[in-house]
């Protein structure tokens, strides 16, 4: 069982590595992203595109649908309830640990230390199903954002917004040496964003209704 375990651990692993060279090799190749942009172009344009003459729309529904698809396949592929069991018994575990080194109790010590890897292996099996989900948040998250960015890449007669802070602010100035402000507005909604609908779907997912469903959707072998 032992090995097992080891094995599934290597094998998120060695996803987690390829994961990060197929999308090196896909933002590192301007070739591969005009492929993927353009092919995305003829659906997210005449959807949220508005003609280039609402760009900031533009990059507040992409951010809502890139969102949205991440926090639902990291919901899907993720049990709540068992990692909140697993963060208890890890918490409990620690506690006890600490407890017994400052007691000097070291037959409690070393008994805890045996259950270590049962420990630990409740933990890696609660936080499997997010390493799941990042295979299908590449898929449909990566290439939406290139899309996005060959988008507003295009647009000539709109490069201006306003906020609170400023007017005439361009799109493609760069805010810091790192990115530029499309992106920091881009960035600064999805994370709004993202916690609202994550939350909403974390509430969700402890309904006797989503685990009826996401056994539907993913049956478990009887």
């Amino acid at each position: 069982m032992r090995k097992l375990d080891d094995f599934a651990q290597a094998g998120q692993l060695l996803l987690m590595m390829l994961l990060l060279f197929v999308m090196i090799l896909i933002f590192g190749d301007a070739n591969i992203r005009n492929v993927i942009a353009l092919s995305l172009n003829s659906a997210f344009a005449p959807l949220i595109g508005f003609g280039g003459a609402n760009p900031l729309l533009t990059i507040v529904l992409a951010g809502v649908i890139v969102v949205f698809l991440s926090s639902f396949f990291t919901h899907l592929f993720t049990n709540w309830k068992a990692m909140g069991q697993a963060q208890e018994a890890s918490k409990a575990f620690n506690k006890e640990i600490t407890k017994a080194r400052k007691e000097g109790n070291t037959n409690r010590l070393q008994k805890l230390m045996k259950m270590q890897p049962q420990i630990m292996k409740m933990t890696t099996q609660s936080s499997g199903g997010m390493m799941k989900s990042m295979f299908f948040l590449f898929i449909f998250i990566a290439p939406i954002f290139i899309w996005l960015t060959y988008f507003l890449g295009s647009i000539v007669h709109y490069s201006f917004f306003t906020v609170p802070w400023g007017s005439g602010v361009s799109l493609f100035e760069r805010a810091s040496f790192i990115m530029s402000n499309w992106f920091l507005l881009y960035m600064i909604f999805s994370f709004i964003a993202g916690q609202l609908i994550r939350q909403g779907l974390k509430w969700i997912s402890w309904s006797n209704w989503w685990q009826n469903m996401r056994k539907t959707i993913r049956p478990s072998p009887k």
